[in-house]
């Protein structure tokens, strides 16, 4: 299982703590005595892909690091409706202080993991891997991009820095793929290789005579899909992307990808129905 880096995310979990805590939590703070202590639980209303637990333990700990934060699931599990996940026993205040942005990341990038397991599902026995896309929310790529991961999937480049892919508005601003995927080969690290979206087989076979390193069929039907590996012949990388819904995935796995990019997984998962209870 991947591991979270808190090295990234510690000065985001202060910017989100100030963003909604600020200068306290005025309707606990009149409520509930400073002394009065007890316990809570994380529980699950659906079935889901568990991701985020981690994280919510971080927070717990950066309000209030006498806050006993104990899992019950390991991070990854596939839970069911009514679930224990997590519980939390400390001071009253710093447990609902930390309930709601606790809640938002998990029950986010549960959804984004649990989205991500149906689709890596539709492709088993096939050598196609399920990858997400930089089709994320700003400020939580690192997050939403290790929930695909937790999910079953694999990422895509992180940013515009990490991967060459040469898309239609590059060909359209040089005038070809020849021009495009020529000028990228020509100046690239040697560490980084050269992947061209083409969006029919005569641009896949400009791309691959000019020395593209993969290709990415953009919005291809299934037939073409099969037809653009047929004359890839296993030389480089294929990526099949555009309109990648659940029920096509299946199909597409079977023409002989080696990869299928979803920006649905991080724009368009719902998030899952989690409660954090006082008991």
């Amino acid at each position: 299982m991947t591991q979270l880096d808190f090295r990234h995310l510690r000065g985001d979990i202060s910017r989100w703590i100030e963003e909604d805590l600020g200068a306290g939590d005025i309707t606990s703070i009149l409520t509930i005595p400073n002394e009065r202590s007890g316990e809570a639980v994380f529980v699950s209303k659906g079935d889901a892909i568990i991701s985020g637990l981690p994280i919510a333990r971080e927070i717990f700990r950066t309000i209030d690091s006498d806050v006993f934060f104990e899992l019950e699931v390991d991070e990854g599990s596939h839970v069911r409706n009514g679930e224990v996940l997590a519980r939390v026993r400390g001071n009253l205040r710093s447990i609902l202080a930390s309930e709601r942005l606790s809640l938002n990341l998990i029950q986010r990038l549960s959804g984004i993991s649990t989205m991500t397991s149906t689709f890596v599902a539709e492709a088993r026995g096939t050598k196609a891997k399920i990858a997400d896309s930089r089709k994320t929310t700003p400020g939580l790529r690192y997050l939403e991009k290790y929930a695909v991961k937790v999910g079953g999937g694999v990422n895509h480049r992180f940013g515009l820095f990490d991967g060459i892919l040469i898309k239609d508005n590059h060909i359209e601003s040089l005038g070809s793929v020849r021009a495009a995927t020529m000028a990228a080969k020509a100046n690239a690290p040697h560490y980084l290789k050269v992947e061209v979206e083409v969006s029919n087989l005569d641009e896949l076979q400009e791309a691959l005579e000019s020395g593209a390193d993969g290709v990415l069929l953009d919005n291809m039907d299934d037939r073409s899909t099969e037809e653009a590996v047929r004359i890839v012949a296993g030389r480089v990388l294929v990526e099949a992307s555009g309109n990648m819904v659940l029920s096509r995935i299946a199909q597409v796995s079977r023409t002989g990808v080696d990869l299928i990019s979803v920006g649905a997984l991080t724009h368009s998962a719902n998030a899952i129905d989690i409660s954090l209870d006082i008991s």
